[in-house]
């Protein structure tokens, strides 16, 4: 994984029972087409915090058409609203350790100023970090459950400080002044040390260990590598973290606090993306992540082994979480052709309960496409890993038309998820190719380094090399394949429509970078610890490379599009300001090229609300139908 919260990045198997499964050919003859109110009323449910007694999961849940905080039962997964906005997301934080009062998050429409509020027993609500412009986060309960910590920006809009919240007075304490542009990353569980981070470009930072009682602070690493902070042992005796120091990928570290020695505790072929022990010791929990796909061990401290974890039917558990008494774990279970659903699991009985299924009823799970890992070599010879999505109606006699799918970032991953989106476009007749070009995370410290300082050049190749590699698919239309992206995504598809105008038959930008220059001189203040890192890897706007990121910004050379062109925006977006979709559709249309242009006054990086994500979607679809399929787009049959 990125280890800085990246600039731009935004952001699957069988039916439950066991049967034979049908040939494409066979699933073909009998799929149905589905319209996009179908394919979004599929729920989305994250997070689950058990309450104290064990009986409720506390979760977000769009079910309403937006997010909002619910209750679902261990025993028979009913659901309870427990808020009710219909405007701006709520998001659920967790249960009280000792009571069923709940914490949540809430911005404003997309803003990304989250505060902390408070739904007391009573229901009424109170915001916990009111400061006006100020953005707070959740960090985690004290040991003695008597306080939780959180970051806020309240002092210095650059930088995060710690703080303490006495839950019985909700005061709270600063507990660290962050001055020097550290990053927060674990607390002892006595309270007294504090794991901090330094970053020092996108892929490296130092790690430290601060005695709040001494005020020492201890450097962990020796050398130039990606560390990132996991946990401290319950005793608080050692620290854990990851490291890519001796290798491509992080593994797992164990740092004795009293004598400065390290060992290796876990090492895979991929990247250790994080670890953590739950409440008391009992379990600790690591994340692999494998080809693009969660991975999840839960080793047995006492016992000395990893636990075996339920059967899913062949669907991946993507992430899991325990109970405070370690007697229960609550797990997620999907794939790239399965959204996820959401379990618990009695660790004594061994006992799973499917709590929610969110795959909308009138969806056959058959007419869903499983994804599949490919690779292809780059112009350069590198090779590059996509994820590829054939629609079940494509054949050498029936070629569909294709898109490469560009990942946010720069450095995100696409993954082996599921996505409506994705699945509404194969659906209805399109491939898709979801690019892991250059730069992207998950495979290595040399790969993930291989765009800097040459975005839009390199990594476009990799674009362009998995076209060249969608065309050659007997089952494709070679001359009907376009590009399309979010975040950087979105840029990357500029970028392909501006430098390499032939290669591609249309382009979907959804709040995609037009104006590098821009973008980086007006990255979001909280972000300040991550600017000086940003820059070297893009390129510092202040400098001699705005050459450079004048030359790779496709605001400055819309006279070369010469394919349609769509574009998509939320107008509350503090990463990519409306202003870069409002320049590069104006500049566009100059031209005389198709240009549809989308702008949701209410949505932020990323379009939440089910009203807007239909419409999107569907306009998409209908861009997608005139211009690339060149036909008029076919009204669907919801009967």
């Amino acid at each position: 994984m990125k280890r800085i919260i990246v600039l731009l990045a935004i952001t699957i198997i069988a039916s439950a029972c066991k049967k034979e499964q049908k040939k494409p050919t066979e699933v073909a003859e009998t799929l149905k087409e589905y319209s996009i109110e179908q394919m979004m009323d599929n729920e989305s449910v994250s997070g689950g915090s058990f309450s104290p007694d064990n009986s409720k999961l506390l979760v977000t849940s769009n079910r309403s058409g937006i997010y909002n905080m619910y209750t679902v039962s261990t025993t028979n997964g009913e659901f309870e609203p427990i808020t009710k906005s219909d405007s701006s997301s709520v998001f659920a934080t967790s249960y009280f350790p000792k009571d069923e009062r709940m914490l949540f998050r809430m911005d404003n429409n997309g803003d990304e100023i989250y505060h902390i509020f408070l739904r007391e027993l009573d229901g009424n609500i109170k915001d916990l970090t009111p400061t006006k412009g100020a953005r707070a986060g959740f960090f985690g309960w004290a040991k003695n459950e008597k306080s939780f910590f959180f970051t806020s920006n309240k002092r210095d809009k650059r930088f995060m400080d710690l703080y303490e919240m006495d839950l019985e007075t909700f005061t709270p304490i600063m507990i660290y002044e962050n001055k020097d542009g550290y990053n927060v990353a674990a607390i002892s569980n006595n309270k007294n040390i504090l794991a901090l981070s330094k970053t020092v470009n996108t892929n490296d930072s130092d790690l430290f260990l601060f005695d709040r009682t001494t005020k020492v602070i201890t450097k962990i690493n020796l050398t130039l590598s990606g560390n990132s902070a996991a946990d401290f042992s319950i005793d608080d005796t050692d620290f854990y973290y990851t490291t890519d120091a001796e290798g491509e990928f992080a593994t797992l570290m164990k740092y004795t606090i009293s004598t400065n020695e390290t060992e290796k505790v876990l090492v895979k072929d991929w990247d250790i993306s994080g670890s953590y022990f739950t409440n008391n010791g009992k379990y600790r929990v690591t994340y692999i992540n494998e080809d693009a796909k969660n991975v999840i061990e839960v080793f047995d401290v006492a016992e000395g082994k990893n636990i075996t974890l339920p059967n899913v039917n062949g669907k991946s558990i993507t992430s899991v979480g325990f109970s405070r008494d370690e007697n229960m774990m609550r797990f997620y279970a999907g794939g790239s052709d399965a959204p996820s659903n959401l379990y618990v699991y009695d660790l004594a009985t061994q006992k799973q309960t499917q709590l929610t299924d969110v795959l909308n009823k009138e969806i056959n799970p058959d007419d869903l496409v499983k994804a599949k890992v490919i690779r292809y070599p780059s112009f350069d010879g590198v090779t590059i890993p996509a994820i590829y999505y054939l629609p079940h109606q494509a054949s050498e006699d029936n070629k569909v038309p294709a898109l490469v799918w560009v990942h946010g970032g720069p450095g995100g991953q696409s993954r082996q998820n599921f996505n409506s989106r994705i699945q509404y476009l194969v659906n209805h007749g399109y491939a898709v190719l979801a690019v892991n070009n250059r730069g992207s995370s998950g495979y290595g410290k040399t790969f993930f380094t291989m765009d800097d300082l040459n975005h839009g050049e390199k990594d476009l190749q990799d674009c362009v090399e998995g076209k060249n590699w969608l065309a050659n698919q007997p089952e494709i239309d070679a001359e009907k394949i376009g590009i399309i992206g979010g975040s950087y995504g979105g840029y990357m598809t500029m970028a392909a429509l501006t430098y390499t105008p032939e290669e591609f038959a249309v382009g979907v930008n959804i709040y995609g970078v037009t104006n590098w220059m821009r973008t980086l001189k007006s990255i979001p203040s909280w972000w300040e610890s991550f600017r000086e890192a940003l820059y070297k890897e893009l390129g510092n706007p202040y400098s001699a490379d705005s050459v450079r990121l004048k030359r790779i910004s496709p605001l400055f050379h819309t006279d070369k599009v010469t394919k349609p062109l769509m574009v998509l925006q939320g107008a509350k977006d503090p990463r990519v300001l409306q202003v870069e979709s409002d320049e590069i559709v104006a500049g566009v249309k100059k031209n005389g090229v198709p240009v549809e242009y989308v702008l949701f006054d209410d949505e932020g990086h990323g379009f939440v609300k089910k009203e807007n994500q239909i419409e999107a979607n569907s306009k998409i679809l209908q861009f997608l139908d005139t211009y690339l399929k060149k036909e008029e787009p076919i009204k669907n049959d919801d009967s």
